[in-house]
């Protein structure tokens, strides 16, 4: 007896195995629909979240100017408005305006002669100074200016040194005024026999200064005032520089603490 159709449709007997090609073609489309899905799903998420993050990259934190450390021609533009000349008598040296109100420290044995004291600013006003307050035993003087210039820009002043840091000096060495020279601190707490007197708790730096320099500023690399550069050492006997001048530091100048070998003339 004859079976007969094997479908309601008409379209013949089934094969198994087209079914089952049918069956895994059809569970593909649909994977790949769903793939496709997911991958539209973090597309939408990953371009709506993408432009807050490069916003953020793009405006990082700043560093605080205070912490960065300066090249040599960036910590004499930032210091040398600061820095004038002193002049008494046969004396020359160096001063660092440290206030606002124009008060400049300098080294005490610039002016401990007495005369006139004729300060010149940096940018050429010339002005007579009267001595604020004087400490011969740190060889730190402070002078107040009778005029100032129509921009007063006081240096900013640091803290301590480290042995091996870099420093700045500014000054007017030998006359030759507005002079720059860097090196590194050598030592500290230094003691210098000088011909006014023994001064210790000194800073000793390998940065070039000579006779007009006293007086001047030594800057760390952050363009901070760490010392008042007061004398050098001579062991040839002449007041050239040998590599080894002596600062005092800043707060024994401003009036703290601070207290030794090396000889030499002050400059």
């Amino acid at each position: 007896m004859d079976s007969g159709p094997a479908g309601v449709d008409g379209a013949g007997p089934r094969t198994p195995g087209v079914r089952s090609s049918r069956r895994l073609l059809a569970a593909g489309l649909a994977a790949v629909v769903v793939l496709l899905g997911v991958i539209a799903v973090l597309a939408i998420r990953l371009s709506g979240t993408a432009p807050a993050a490069s916003a953020q990259a793009a405006t990082p934190s700043p560093t605080p100017t205070s912490t960065a450390s300066l090249t040599v021609p960036g910590i004499y533009e930032r210091v040398a408005p600061s820095v004038v000349l002193v002049r008494t008598g046969h004396e020359l040296g160096t001063g660092v305006i440290v206030a606002d109100d124009g008060t400049i420290l300098t080294a005490n044995h610039v002016i401990a002669g007495g005369g006139i004291i004729t300060i010149t600013f940096a940018d050429g006003t010339t002005a007579n100074a009267t001595v604020a307050a004087a400490n011969p035993k740190l060889d730190i003087a402070a002078l107040t200016p009778a005029r100032l210039p129509q921009v007063v820009v006081p240096a900013t002043l640091g803290g301590g040194a480290d042995v091996g840091a870099p420093v700045v000096a500014i000054g007017n060495p030998l006359g030759l005024t507005d002079s720059v020279s860097a090196g590194v601190i050598s030592g500290l707490d230094r003691t210098a026999d000088t011909d006014h007197g023994r001064f210790a708790g000194l800073i000793q730096f390998d940065a070039s200064v000579n006779p007009g320099s006293s007086g001047g500023p030594l800057l760390d690399a952050h363009g901070l005032v760490v010392g008042i550069v007061v004398s050098l050492a001579t062991p040839g006997g002449r007041d050239a520089f040998a590599g080894i001048g002596f600062a005092v530091p800043i707060g024994a100048a401003l009036g703290g603490g601070g207290n030794g070998p090396g000889r030499g003339p002050q400059i």
